[in-house]
């Protein structure tokens, strides 16, 4: 993905379908050993919010490299597209989240 729009994109979407994935394939296991299976997709979707996001970043060296590389040495471009990266990547594991959350029925 060449574009800058592109890559918001798949970031959002990588978050959102790792959040998704874990917290549905985790419930079959939840499943197989007798665990309420809408209970524990919740809790997984909110424990691998973090992963997510740094899945979807693509590593969190990477990541990390570019915001010093932006912040210190005085490249505020490469330093916002970074921080964008990564509140879209949030939003995307959150949205996740929600998903699960509601249709495991809500708090």
């Amino acid at each position: 993905m060449d574009g800058f729009f592109p890559k918001l994109l798949l970031i959002f979407f990588t978050a959102l379908g790792v959040v998704l994935g874990a917290a549905v394939v985790g419930s079959l296991a939840a499943v197989i050993v007798g665990q309420p299976p809408l209970r524990t997709m919740t809790r997984l979707a909110l424990e691998i919010k973090i992963w997510a996001i740094a899945a979807a970043m693509g590593g969190t060296f990477s990541a990390i490299e570019l915001l010093g590389q932006g912040f210190l040495e005085g490249q505020f471009r490469v330093l916002a597209q970074q921080l964008l990266f990564i509140i879209v990547a949030f939003i995307g594991a959150q949205v996740g989240y929600w998903l699960i959350q509601n249709l495991a029925g809500g708090k």
